[in-house]
């Protein structure tokens, strides 16, 4: 694939593996990910259901010293707000699209049936993280956040 195409991802496992990648041609439909990892260039094909998020990122390297803000109130409102728990017990804020509510199994109306999670926009502009795919599978609890 080369090392220049496509986007650049972290894909975090359920196991707790962390994985960082491009990736090509993602769709909240797809049963797998084809990531070429990021130093040796070799391609592999990920179960979404091993996956816990993929993390579509500006850089692989980040920021170890940034601290991404996780409040409300710092960028505009880029869709509904929501508080998402994960099953190994972490969480997320952010913004996504679509009608609600979520529940396991099911897809946000604007997905349809065969979606596998949904796109979330953290609510910091200036995080490492540009966008996040949350595999529904991996979530504990999706709460909605009154305005």
């Amino acid at each position: 694939m080369g090392n220049n195409e496509g986007e650049k991802i972290v894909a975090r496992f359920r196991d707790g593996r962390i994985v960082k990648g491009f990736v090509r041609n993602f769709s909240i439909e797809s049963d797998t990910v084809i990531l070429s990892d990021q130093k040796t260039d070799k391609e592999s094909r990920i179960p979404i259901e091993e996956l816990k998020a993929l993390f579509f990122v500006k850089n692989f390297e980040g920021s170890s010293k940034y601290v991404e803000r996780k409040v409300f109130g710092i960028r505009k409102n880029l869709g509904r707000k929501v508080f998402i728990k994960f099953i190994d017990k972490e969480s997320l804020v952010g913004f996504i699209e679509g009608e609600l509510p979520w529940d396991k199994g099911f897809s946000l109306a604007k997905l349809g049936k065969g979606a596998k999670g949904f796109f979330l926009t953290p609510v910091d502009g200036d995080s490492n993280n540009e966008r996040v795919f949350v595999v529904g599978s991996s979530i504990d609890n999706v709460t909605i956040m009154v305005t």
